[in-house]
Protein backbone atom coordinates (compact mmCIF):
# COMPACT_ATOMS: atom_id res chain seq x y z
CA UNK A 1 0.00 0.00 0.00
CA UNK A 2 1.26 3.53 -0.70
CA UNK A 3 0.35 5.86 2.22
CA UNK A 4 -0.09 8.42 -0.69
CA UNK A 5 -3.09 9.52 -2.88
CA UNK A 6 -2.90 9.67 -5.99
CA UNK A 7 -4.03 10.00 -9.18
CA UNK A 8 -4.89 7.53 -11.97
CA UNK A 9 -6.35 7.24 -15.55
CA UNK A 10 -7.50 4.13 -16.37
CA UNK A 11 -8.94 3.03 -20.25
CA UNK A 12 -11.94 1.54 -20.03
CA UNK A 13 -12.96 -0.99 -23.60
CA UNK A 14 -15.02 -4.20 -24.67
CA UNK A 15 -16.44 -5.75 -27.63
CA UNK A 16 -18.31 -8.73 -26.79
CA UNK A 17 -21.06 -9.73 -24.86
CA UNK A 18 -23.04 -6.39 -24.47
CA UNK A 19 -20.00 -4.26 -24.36
CA UNK A 20 -21.71 -0.76 -23.37
CA UNK A 21 -22.69 -2.70 -20.59
CA UNK A 22 -19.37 -3.90 -19.62
CA UNK A 23 -18.34 -1.01 -19.75
CA UNK A 24 -21.05 0.91 -17.94
CA UNK A 25 -20.70 -1.69 -15.10
CA UNK A 26 -16.89 -1.47 -14.86
CA UNK A 27 -16.95 2.27 -14.57
CA UNK A 28 -18.92 2.00 -11.41
CA UNK A 29 -16.53 -1.06 -10.17
CA UNK A 30 -13.29 1.40 -10.23
CA UNK A 31 -15.39 2.94 -7.80
CA UNK A 32 -15.78 0.11 -5.56
CA UNK A 33 -11.85 -1.14 -5.71
CA UNK A 34 -9.83 -1.39 -2.34
CA UNK A 35 -8.38 2.08 -1.21
CA UNK A 36 -9.19 3.86 -4.59
CA UNK A 37 -12.13 6.24 -5.12
CA UNK A 38 -13.71 7.24 -8.81
CA UNK A 39 -13.81 10.54 -9.65
CA UNK A 40 -14.74 11.05 -12.82
CA UNK A 41 -15.89 9.06 -16.18
CA UNK A 42 -15.89 9.93 -20.03
CA UNK A 43 -18.14 9.89 -22.03
CA UNK A 44 -18.69 6.30 -23.83
CA UNK A 45 -17.29 6.24 -27.54
CA UNK A 46 -17.26 3.43 -30.02
CA UNK A 47 -14.11 2.64 -32.44
CA UNK A 48 -13.36 0.19 -35.23
CA UNK A 49 -11.05 -2.75 -33.43
CA UNK A 50 -7.10 -1.99 -33.14
CA UNK A 51 -5.34 -4.92 -34.62
CA UNK A 52 -7.67 -7.68 -36.35
CA UNK A 53 -10.18 -6.36 -37.62
CA UNK A 54 -12.13 -9.87 -38.07
CA UNK A 55 -14.34 -8.39 -34.44
CA UNK A 56 -16.91 -6.24 -33.11
CA UNK A 57 -16.78 -2.64 -32.76
CA UNK A 58 -15.04 -1.29 -29.75
CA UNK A 59 -17.16 1.19 -26.69
CA UNK A 60 -14.36 2.53 -24.64
CA UNK A 61 -14.51 5.09 -21.90
CA UNK A 62 -11.37 6.73 -19.64
CA UNK A 63 -11.79 7.04 -16.26
CA UNK A 64 -9.77 9.44 -13.03
CA UNK A 65 -9.24 7.30 -9.92
CA UNK A 66 -8.19 8.78 -6.62
CA UNK A 67 -6.42 5.49 -5.19
CA UNK A 68 -3.50 4.88 -2.16
CA UNK A 69 -2.69 1.76 -3.88
CA UNK A 70 0.56 1.45 -5.42
CA UNK A 71 0.73 1.33 -9.60
CA UNK A 72 1.43 -2.37 -9.57
CA UNK A 73 -1.32 -3.29 -6.95
CA UNK A 74 -3.73 -1.02 -8.81
CA UNK A 75 -2.84 -3.10 -12.08
CA UNK A 76 -3.42 -6.33 -9.79
CA UNK A 77 -7.00 -4.73 -8.95
CA UNK A 78 -7.82 -3.97 -12.55
CA UNK A 79 -6.74 -7.83 -13.65
CA UNK A 80 -9.11 -9.04 -11.02
CA UNK A 81 -11.86 -6.84 -12.56
CA UNK A 82 -11.34 -7.79 -16.09
CA UNK A 83 -11.18 -11.92 -14.95
CA UNK A 84 -14.64 -10.89 -13.06
CA UNK A 85 -15.77 -9.92 -16.48
CA UNK A 86 -14.65 -13.31 -18.23
CA UNK A 87 -11.74 -11.85 -19.45
CA UNK A 88 -10.30 -14.42 -21.24
CA UNK A 89 -6.42 -13.58 -23.12
CA UNK A 90 -6.24 -15.13 -26.47
CA UNK A 91 -4.90 -13.61 -29.22
CA UNK A 92 -2.98 -10.29 -29.18
CA UNK A 93 -5.27 -6.89 -29.55
CA UNK A 94 -8.14 -9.82 -29.85
CA UNK A 95 -11.81 -9.16 -29.04
CA UNK A 96 -12.51 -9.04 -25.03
CA UNK A 97 -15.01 -8.54 -22.59
CA UNK A 98 -13.49 -5.84 -20.46
CA UNK A 99 -9.89 -4.41 -21.17
CA UNK A 100 -8.69 -2.02 -18.76
CA UNK A 101 -5.29 -0.31 -18.90
CA UNK A 102 -3.62 2.01 -16.45
CA UNK A 103 -2.79 4.72 -18.56
CA UNK A 104 -1.23 7.18 -16.14
CA UNK A 105 -0.43 7.36 -12.97
CA UNK A 106 0.45 10.62 -11.12
CA UNK A 107 3.23 11.89 -13.96
CA UNK A 108 5.13 8.31 -12.47
CA UNK A 109 7.74 6.89 -15.31
CA UNK A 110 7.42 2.76 -15.06
CA UNK A 111 8.88 -0.04 -17.13
CA UNK A 112 8.75 -3.14 -15.36
CA UNK A 113 7.64 -6.39 -17.38
CA UNK A 114 4.62 -6.37 -16.17
CA UNK A 115 3.57 -2.29 -16.71
CA UNK A 116 5.20 0.81 -18.65
CA UNK A 117 3.84 4.33 -17.55
CA UNK A 118 2.63 6.29 -19.60
CA UNK A 119 0.75 3.54 -21.63
CA UNK A 120 3.77 3.05 -24.21
CA UNK A 121 0.08 2.99 -27.18
CA UNK A 122 -1.79 5.77 -25.66
CA UNK A 123 -0.84 8.55 -27.81
CA UNK A 124 -1.60 7.02 -31.18
CA UNK A 125 -5.14 6.15 -29.75
CA UNK A 126 -8.37 8.52 -30.52
CA UNK A 127 -10.21 6.68 -28.28
CA UNK A 128 -7.79 6.94 -25.52
CA UNK A 129 -7.14 10.17 -25.59
CA UNK A 130 -10.28 11.85 -26.45
CA UNK A 131 -11.71 10.79 -23.60
CA UNK A 132 -8.52 11.36 -21.71
CA UNK A 133 -8.80 15.29 -22.83
CA UNK A 134 -12.43 15.15 -21.61
CA UNK A 135 -11.77 14.45 -18.28
CA UNK A 136 -8.24 16.37 -18.05
CA UNK A 137 -7.88 18.99 -20.72
CA UNK A 138 -4.64 20.61 -19.37
CA UNK A 139 -3.12 17.21 -18.43
CA UNK A 140 0.16 16.39 -20.52
CA UNK A 141 2.02 13.70 -21.85
CA UNK A 142 5.83 14.12 -22.45
CA UNK A 143 5.79 17.88 -22.13
CA UNK A 144 2.63 17.38 -25.18
CA UNK A 145 -0.90 18.84 -24.42
CA UNK A 146 -3.99 16.36 -24.88
CA UNK A 147 -5.69 18.62 -27.37
CA UNK A 148 -2.22 18.48 -29.67
CA UNK A 149 -1.90 14.89 -29.73
CA UNK A 150 -5.40 14.21 -30.61
CA UNK A 151 -5.30 16.91 -33.57
CA UNK A 152 -2.27 14.88 -34.22
CA UNK A 153 -4.83 11.62 -34.87
CA UNK A 154 -7.37 10.38 -37.22
CA UNK A 155 -10.74 10.67 -35.41
CA UNK A 156 -13.24 10.13 -37.99
CA UNK A 157 -13.91 6.71 -36.93
CA UNK A 158 -14.61 7.86 -33.09
CA UNK A 159 -18.48 7.90 -32.12
CA UNK A 160 -19.60 9.05 -29.10
CA UNK A 161 -22.40 6.90 -27.61
CA UNK A 162 -25.55 8.15 -26.98
CA UNK A 163 -26.97 7.81 -23.54
CA UNK A 164 -30.12 5.39 -23.38
CA UNK A 165 -33.19 6.49 -23.06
Amino acid sequence: MSPQRHQAWIGLGSNLDGPREHVERAVDELDRLPLTRRVAASRLYASAPVGPADQPDYINAVALLETWLSPLALLDQLQALEQRHGRLRGRRWGPRTLDLDLLLFDDQRVKQPRLTLPHPEMVRRAFVLVPLAELSPSLTVDGHSLARLAAGLDTEDLRPVLPDN
